[in-house]
């Protein structure tokens, strides 16, 4: 497929991911814009690629490789907190370092979504701090079929209040501050929303399945199982609960009739996610590529300094 580069496997424990290591000193943005056909066909191939030993010191060169094989994509209508270090280009999720990230694939909230997204490993941490990666395939092969089927019949509504100086503000989610411009992104959007003074809360109902734009697979796609309450530590649950009411919570998921999850269903979920995992060790340099409806991604708590960086790519509309 590559005559100056080899794919190998990237992790014992699946039958996808691949790595790719050029055969001398390569420049990275040359080479992609030359290669860019042969680039797409590995990820199909593939699912996710790891991009090892190629020219790749600086977060400038990383986003020149996505510019050079990808649209990219700004991030708009949040659910976590990132940094903005260039154009469309962003840290990863910051969220404290003991606590791990679940299993998710990237704005599957959202009625568009990426439908790649590179990572950059500017400084891979001391200990820990790995990107898990699973096959959404296998996923939606191992959740027990009842609960696919109710979730593809209900659907999965998502619901967040803005203002409570918990979570992300309006302004931020929705990188803007006038409500008209908020109001029209949500129209556009099929987003629900409603002002109580200077507070925001919407509410998106949204599938819980998608079918892969190229493999035609319909593949398990939502993120029921990070918006639902019970995805909160218990103390932390325990407080916020304390604060709000349930409906009021900064965000909370419920079926799309606006009826309560199963949280044994949702526990159920999560660990199915666990069980199609497949973890590497981040090398500085490497740059990771991944089909984001067929690759759910996550972060594992870490030790010292860690910089990952994100970009995402080619939108796709449901």
């Amino acid at each position: 497929m590559f005559e100056d580069a080899t794919l190998t496997p990237l992790c014992p424990t699946s039958d996808f991911y691949a790595v790719l290591k050029p055969h001398r000193e390569i420049d990275l943005v040359e080479w992609a814009r030359s290669n860019q056909p042969a680039i797409s066909a590995a990820l199909r191939k593939n699912k996710a690629i790891l991009f090892r030993n190629f020219k790749s010191q600086d977060h400038e060169t990383f986003a020149q490789f996505v510019q050079a094989i990808a649209r990219p994509l700004e991030y708009v209508y949040r659910s976590t907190p990132r940094t903005s270090i260039g154009e469309k280009l962003y840290t990863a999720t910051e969220f404290p370092r003991q606590y791990s990230i679940p299993l998710h694939c990237e704005n599957s909230y959202q009625a568009d979504w990426p439908m790649q997204l590179f990572f950059y490993c500017k400084q891979p941490a001391a200990e820990g701090g790995a990107t898990p990666i699973a096959d959404i395939a296998q996923v939606t092969r191992t959740l027990d079929t009842s609960i696919k089927e109710t979730f593809e019949k209900k659907e999965v509504l998502y619901v967040r209040n803005y203002g409570s100086g918990i979570d992300l503000n309006w302004q931020t989610v929705f990188q803007s501050q006038i409500k008209a411009e908020v109001e029209a992104y949500c129209r556009e959007n099929q987003i629900e929303y409603a002002w109580k003074g200077e507070n925001l809360q919407t509410r998106q109902r949204r599938p819980a399945m998608a079918r892969h734009p190229f493999s035609q697979e319909l593949l398990w796609f939502n993120q029921a199982h990070l918006f639902h309450v019970s995805a909160l530590e218990a103390a932390t649950r325990a407080a916020m609960l304390k604060i709000f009411p349930p409906n009021e919570l900064p965000r909370n998921a419920y079926f799309g009739d606006g009826s309560e999850l199963n949280e044994e269903e949702l526990t159920h979920i999560r660990s199915t996610y666990v069980q199609a995992q497949s973890v590497f060790e981040w090398q500085r340099g490497d740059i990771l590529m991944v089909d984001n409806m067929q690759v759910a991604h996550g972060r594992q708590p870490f030790i010292g300094e860690r910089a990952v960086l994100v970009m995402m790519g080619n939108l796709h509309t449901q």
